[in-house]
This record gives structure tokens, C-alpha cells and sequence, in this order.
């Protein structure tokens, strides 16, 4: 059953077709597709395994302390694992689901950034850094794109927003961040950027997950 979704001018997910109809409907049933939600969540699985491993390394020099916040995407993207599995057991677990909207869309579009500035930099870019931004902006997508399911309270968004911002800390005032060996000399200009588009990933985590007028879905009956 679909809320509120005629006339929704203003929403990212309304586009208007040279008809005067509306894919808005299309949408919904593609994201609430059962096998397109356990494909979804086989990529992501896989996804969140390679980003362990890819942290390996780095994960290896780690204070044991530090280990929970060092493997951004990764965890980013395992939050959304259990969105989805929720979803799929018609459950709303709003807090897993605020965190996972706020870190996919954070870390999908900082990893994006980072590698553009990497072939800026050093003037190439192996296939592997084309490979992650492909996939980091699939990340920042599909948290979006699920957001009018999304249930998340303001307390839950306020856990997820201190989570985030205190692995900002973590990050760049004890120098955990995902290392980037080409953008060493420009730390203190990324760590003031990622500042900023923590903030920013907030507020559209309460702007289409959160506030009241916003987009609302609801999961269908059965699957």
C-alpha cells in the first residue's frame, strides 16, 4: 500500500514521463520486488565481506579499541544488511535503519570524492578505485531510495547522528581514517570536509526518513 504518493512534488522519488503519468508506482514495486530485495541483500553481504577484507590490513595495526569504527564502509553498508532483512520479515528497526541512511549516504559519497581527488592528485586511478566509487554511489542511492519504508524516531536518529560524529573523532583527531596514501598532505582540508557532509547526511536522514511531511511507504502485505 503506497501513502500519500499522488502529487508528491517536491520528493526525490516523483519523475513525471512525457505522458503526464508518473513511475512513482513502478518504483514501489521494484523496491518491494521480493527477489530484487534478496538480490539487493546478496550484494550487499558480499559487499560487506570485501570491505573487511580490503581493511584487513589496516584493521591489523589497530588498537582493538579503535577496530569498531575503523572499517567505514563496510559497516555502512552491514547496517543496511539488517534493514533489509527486516524488511523482509516485515520489521522496522529504526535505528539500524537511521544509521544505515546516514553512513551509506556519508561514506558512499566521501568515497566517490576521495578517489576523484586521488586521480586529481597523483594523475591516475587504478580500476579498482573506478570499481569503488561505482559501488559507494550505489550505497549513498540505496539508502535513499528505501527511505519513504523507513520508520526511524528522533531518538534513534540522534543515536546514529552522535554515532557518526564520534567516529568523525575517531577519525581524524586519533588518525583513524581509511588510508589514502596519495591525500596524506591534505588530512586536516579532508577531515574538515567529512566533518561537513556529516552534517549533511543528518539533516537528509531527517528530511526523508524523519520528518513528518515527508514520503511515506508502507511495506506490502506479503511478499
Amino acid at each position: 500500500m503506497i501513502e500519500d504518493v499522488p502529487y508528491c512534488t517536491g520528493h526525490l522519488f516523483f519523475v513525471y514521463n512525457s505522458d503526464g503519468g508518473d513511475y512513482l508506482y513502478n518504483l514501489y514495486g521494484i523496491l518491494t520486488n521480493k527477489l530484487f530485495l534478496w538480490t539487493l541483500l546478496l550484494i550487499n553481504i558480499v559487499g560487506t565481506i570485501y570491505g573487511y577484507i580490503w581493511y584487513g590490513s589496516q584493521l591489523q595495526q589497530t588498537e582493538w579499541y579503535f577496530i569498531p569504527f575503523v572499517p567505514d564502509s563496510p559497516t555502512a553498508s552491514l547496517f543496511f544488511v539488517i534493514v533489509l532483512v527486516g524488511f523482509l520479515f516485515k520489521k522496522h528497526w529504526g535505528l539500524f535503519q537511521a544509521l544505515a541512511i546516514i553512513t551509506l549516504f556519508k561514506y558512499g559519497i566521501w568515497a566517490v570524492i576521495m578517489n576523484i581527488l586521488t586521480l586529481k592528485v597523483s594523475g591516475d586511478l587504478p580500476w579498482e578505485g573506478y570499481m569503488l566509487m561505482a559501488s559507494h554511489l550505489g550505497m549513498a542511492v540505496q539508502g535513499l531510495l528505501y527511505a519513504p519504508f523507513y520508520r526511524i524516531k528522533w531518538w534513534q536518529l540522534v543515536v546514529a547522528a552522535v554515532w557518526t560524529l564520534h567516529n568523525e573523532i575517531i577519525d581524524y583527531v586519533f588518525m583513524q581514517y581509511p588510508v589514502y596514501s596519495q591525500l596524506n598532505l591534505y588530512i586536516q582540508e579532508i577531515g574538515y570536509f567529512t566533518f561537513w557532509l556529516s552534517l549533511l547526511s543528518i539533516f537528509i536522514a531527517w528530511y526523508v526518513g524523519v520528518r513528518a511531511q515527508r514520503l511515506k511507504w508502507e511495506l506490502p502485505s506479503e511478499f
